[in-house]
């Protein structure tokens, strides 16, 4: 039925293509996109067809007689732009609507066609629309006036983002310049939170969510070899390449630094077996074109191959058939679980295979907790910013340059109306440009506003643009040849070792004013360096950690080590009687203290940290055993929690005090430019759960070993 309410060119288009049926997805868009004027929120797993579930119905609804460009295809990374647009493409050839890419790495004559002759199609990054905004504002008129559709492909990506919110103010500025109001079709495996995606569309009421809850098998298997020093064990790294040898392999670590030293030494496991040389390392800190190169040799190629990635290949880069994913320790996230186990058995009726290797007991613990969730359907849900001062800034100061002036009347109704900025009032946002003005961000002539001096030295900046922090990178390269970059650090010195590219080299020179390092291939076997990174985990997978350990039902995907090593950890724990799982947590009393294990979020712990110091309790906290060690006994414990409620009232007065000293905020780009008290409200809405904290506190009841 729904294949009759397309184009014909779009029909012509399936019909070459010669699929026997549409899929779920694109049936219910088909039916929903073509006699509705909704928005719509597209939710089906990986490989599942989405792309085409909103071209589809979008290529046979808008006329592209019309003038400027009809639809708009905003994409996280610039690398998935460059691996849909050919998709897009061929979904446009029958009915020769032009299609363009527009970003940073973008050719510039096909820009330079575009606006002289504005149709079509566009993918773009958020980053890109930001550029135009700021220095390109006739443009942005010209180009998008008449826009009809806007697709926000990977959405869950910014939810609960700066990016995300960025992503709002953008669309909700695009809103502003069309002639009428455009639709929005959101597209993601992988939502935790289905009216957070609705937010993007500026119209709740009116967006509806599309979800095919279709499950695909997956084949998992859980593996555990003890890691005693940095680097990974020789057995497991024997075990993977056995595993992996003859299959087409995506294969995530944690870190770039681990990625590295996998594809490194799997490549040299290899060698010595005669096996297939491609081993490939796949990071941020690797060349473009190095992973370009990798991308179209596994998309392309029939050789088996192994790619030892982060998070650059968990979004929909197509990079064809996958046989294998392997995770070595816990992801920080079901919905990277989620993205990572559907990059294998794309092909229809293909079966997913996962395999997992644990290096440590709480590593085991928690991937066996991310998989039952996973297997439950849970998706964590985003982490809210309700007033995002600092992202409003940053809109300021790009409305400001866009118009080259404007009254701060008008600046203040735009960010009023904005509906990524809905919860922050009216005299905050006149706060805040008042301090604008101060601090000659901004610059006052009467009654409007222009850039100020030191406003100039921002948003003329190519770092403007964006709103996530970016490392201070050097370039690394061999006889003029580039290899990729690395985030500078101390330990990047003349005559170390590294790992990148899938290969160690030495450092020959470092360049401190060229942001530069050549290095040569390295031959002395000295161990390499690199660094790596951690994430922010949710108080579900760290509850459901505490419920494995109390749990006995045997788990089926655990493989003898790893049975084994969980039931050594549920044996040391048994020393604690939990029976309430929501509020009993283990506490091992000695004579210097306490040991409390918390098995809550990261961001609670962050707060019972802060509050604990508030009460002027001596305390460290160990990320990697979810635990706080505390230097008072337990009678002392509980009389200072008593004061909790005083504590909670220093709150911001200690925040405030920290950012006097230090005004970067974690994870926060701009947030260093605004006042001091808005600064410590987007501190306490981001980096801490201060309510979870005081909730986790007040009602724990701590359980001592018996023995």
């Amino acid at each position: 039925m729904s294949f009759e309410l397309l184009s014909e060119p779009i029909r012509k288009y399936i019909r070459d293509k010669r699929w026997e049926q549409l899929r779920p997805i694109q049936n219910a868009a088909i039916a929903r996109i073509l006699t509705t004027e909704n928005h719509y929120i597209l939710a089906s797993r990986t490989a599942s067809g989405k792309t085409e579930a909103a071209f589809l119905p979008i290529l046979s609804k808008v006329n592209f007689n019309d003038p400027g460009v009809q639809v708009l295809y905003i994409s996280p990374l610039i690398a998935l732009i460059n691996d849909q647009f050919y998709r897009v493409e061929d979904l446009c050839k029958n009915m020769e609507v032009p299609v363009t890419k527009w970003h940073g790495e973008a050719s510039r004559g096909a820009k330079n066609r575009l606006i002289k002759d504005p149709s079509g199609v566009v993918l773009i990054t958020p980053e890109s629309i930001e550029a135009m905004f700021v220095n390109r504002p006739y443009d942005v008129k010209q180009l998008f006036s008449n826009l009809k559709f806007v697709v926000i492909d990977e959405i869950h990506s910014f939810i609960g983002s700066d990016r995300g919110i960025q992503l709002k103010s953008l669309l909700s500025r695009l809103q502003e310049v069309n002639v009428k109001s455009f639709r929005v079709v959101g597209l993601s495996a992988t939502i935790g939170d289905y009216e957070e995606a609705k937010l993007f569309t500026g119209d709740q009421a009116n967006t509806r969510v599309l979800l095919d809850k279709t499950s695909k098998e997956v084949n998992a298997a859980f593996r555990y070899f003890k890691q005693e020093k940095a680097e990974l064990p020789l057995d497991l790294l024997d075990n993977l390449y056995a595993e992996t040898k003859d299959n087409k392999v995506l294969l995530f670590p944690n870190s770039r630094g681990r990625a590295e030293e996998v594809a490194v030494k799997l490549k040299k496991i290899s060698e010595r077996n005669n096996g297939h040389p491609y081993y490939f390392s796949h990071h941020s800190s690797v060349d473009k074109e190095v992973r370009e190169y990798v991308e179209d040799f596994a998309k392309n190629g029939h050789a088996n191959f192994c790619i030892s990635c982060t998070s650059t290949l968990e979004l929909g880069i197509d990079i064809g058939s996958v046989d294998e994913v392997v995770q070595i320790d816990a992801t920080h996230s079901i919905a990277s679980l989620i993205q990572r186990v559907g990059r294998s058995g794309r092909r229809d009726g293909a079966v997913s295979n996962l395999f997992l290797y644990a290096t440590n007991p709480w590593s085991l613990l928690q991937s066996i907790a991310c998989w039952l969730l996973y297997k439950e359907g849970y998706i964590e849900p985003p982490a809210i910013c309700k007033k995002p001062y600092d992202l409003l800034l940053h809109q300021a100061l790009s409305i400001v340059k866009g118009y080259s002036g404007l009254p701060i009347y008008e600046l203040v109704s735009k960010l009023r109306v904005n509906f990524a900025f809905k919860e922050i009032a009216t005299h905050e946002i006149e706060e805040i440009i008042q301090h604008l003005i101060a601090t000659d961000m901004l610059e006052q002539l009467q009654q409007e506003v222009i850039i100020g001096i030191e406003g100039e030295k921002t948003v003329n900046s190519r770092d403007f643009y964006s709103v996530f922090k970016t490392e201070e990178n050097f370039r690394v390269t061999n006889s003029g040849n580039t290899i990729g970059e690395l985030p500078f650090s101390p330990q990047l010195q003349e005559n170390e070792n590294i790992l990148l590219a899938a290969r160690i080299w030495k450092i020959v020179y470092v360049d401190i004013d060229a942001k530069k390092i050549e290095v040569v291939p390295a031959k002395d076997g000295k161990p390499p360096k690199f660094s790596g990174g951690g994430g922010i985990i949710a108080g579900k997978i760290k509850e459901k950690m505490l419920e494995v350990l109390y749990s006995i039902e045997e788990y089926q995907f655990l493989e003898e080590t790893a049975r084994e090593e969980l039931r050594i950890l549920k044996q040391e724990f048994s020393i604690y009687v939990i029976k309430e799982l929501q509020y009993e947590r283990p506490m091992q009393l000695s004579d210097k203290g306490l040991i409390l294990y918390t098995f809550t979020s990261t961001k609670i712990n962050r707060g019972i940290a802060l509050l604990l110091e508030l009460l002027e309790v001596k305390n460290d906290f160990d990320e990697d055993n979810d635990r706080f060690k505390v230097g008072v006994t337990k009678e002392q414990f509980s009389v200072a929690l008593s004061s909790l409620d005083n504590a909670y009232e220093k709150i911001d007065e200690s925040i405030t005090a920290t950012l006097e000293d230090n005004p970067f905020i974690p994870d926060s780009k701009w947030g260093y430019l605004l006042p001091l008290k808005y600064k410590a409200a987007v501190m306490r809405q981001k980096y801490y759960d201060i309510e979870g904290a005081m909730l986790f506190l007040k009602h724990v009841k701590p359980v001592a070993n018996t023995a």
